[in-house]
C-alpha cells in the first residue's frame, strides 16, 4: 500500500461510523459505497495502534470498514470488564472463535509469557491475520490453531461469509446444511476433551462460534467435570441460552448474564 492509499484508508477508517449510516440513504448510499470501493478496495487492510482499554497500545491489522471500535479498544465492553476481572498472570485461556484476535491480544497480555494463549479461528485467511497481530505484538506464548471447534473430532463445512458484507468474516460458522454452497470450505475440527487431552486445559475459556455453542460443550464434558474452567460465552440464541445455562448449573456453575449476549459462568 502506498502513502496516497494508507491515507484513503486511514480516512475511511476515521469517518466509517458516520459513512455507515449514509449508506442507508436510498440512492446516495449506492453512491457512496461504490465510491469507496473505488478508492478504497474491500480487502484493505491497515495496521493500527489500540487507543485505549486494556488492549491500549497494542497493534492490530484492520479493515478500514470494520476496525474503529477495535482501534479505539471499545468492543464489548462487559467482555473485557470480565477478562480484567478474572484472567491472571500464568493461566491458560482459549479463545474459541478468534476472528482477528482483539480477545486473543487482552488475554495474552493479561495471562503474560508464564501463561498461554490457544486461539482457534476456522477461516484460513483470518487465521493468517490472526498469526500476524499476534507476532507483531511479540505475543510468543500464543498459537492459532486454523480449527473449527465442535462436538466431535471430523471435517465440518464452515461458512465463509461473502468479505463484502462482512469484511472481517466474523459471520463465519459451522454449516449443517448445504455444503456445497457457494463460500463454504471443508475445514478440520476438534472437540475440547479431544484437543486437551494432549495439550494444556484451559483455566479460563471464552467462546464465540456463531451459533455452534451448544455443539462445542457437547464435546466438553470431561473438560467441565474436570477441569472447570472459567466460562464466558457468547450466545446466539435464546434456545441456546437456556440450554447452556442449565447444562452449565447441573455441573455447579454460577451463571450470570453480562449483557443481552455474554453469559459468564463461574465453578463453584
Amino acid at each position: 500500500m502506498d502513502k496516497s492509499e494508507a491515507r484513503l484508508a486511514g480516512l475511511l477508517l476515521r469517518v466509517a461510523t458516520p459513512f455507515a449510516r449514509l449508506r442507508r440513504i436510498p440512492i446516495l448510499g449506492d453512491l457512496l459505497s461504490w465510491t469507496s470501493h473505488q478508492l478504497v478496495p474491500s480487502d484493505t487492510l491497515l495496521w493500527v495502534q489500540i487507543q485505549q482499554g486494556l488492549a491500549q497500545g497494542l497493534w492490530i491489522r484492520v479493515n478500514p470498514r470494520t476496525g474503529h471500535d477495535v482501534q479505539h479498544g471499545i468492543g464489548e465492553p462487559a467482555v473485557q470488564q470480565a477478562l480484567q476481572q478474572h484472567a491472571r498472570t500464568g493461566m491458560t485461556f482459549y479463545d474459541l472463535g478468534s476472528n482477528i484476535g482483539f480477545f486473543s491480544l487482552i488475554a495474552a497480555r493479561l495471562v503474560g509469557p508464564s501463561g498461554g494463549v490457544v486461539s482457534f479461528e476456522a477461516d484460513p485467511e483470518i487465521a493468517a491475520r490472526l498469526r500476524e497481530n499476534l507476532a507483531r505484538n511479540n505475543f510468543a506464548h500464543a498459537v492459532v490453531e486454523q480449527k473449527a471447534v465442535w462436538s466431535e473430532p471430523t471435517t465440518v463445512s464452515f461458512a465463509r461469509v461473502d468479505s463484502r458484507v462482512s469484511p472481517d468474516r466474523g459471520l463465519g460458522h459451522v454449516s449443517t446444511e448445504n455444503s456445497s454452497a457457494e463460500n463454504t470450505i471443508q475445514v478440520e475440527a476438534v472437540s475440547l476433551d479431544q484437543y486437551v487431552a494432549l495439550h494444556p486445559p484451559p483455566d479460563f475459556l471464552k467462546c464465540d462460534v456463531e451459533g455452534a455453542e451448544v455443539a462445542v460443550f457437547q464435546g466438553a464434558q470431561q473438560l467441565l467435570q474436570k477441569n472447570r474452567p472459567i466460562l464466558l460465552v457468547e450466545m446466539h440464541s435464546s434456545k441456546n441460552h437456556c440450554s447452556l445455562v442449565a447444562k452449565f448449573t447441573q455441573l455447579g456453575y454460577l451463571c450470570h448474564d453480562l449483557d443481552e449476549n455474554h453469559v459468564l459462568a463461574l465453578p463453584q
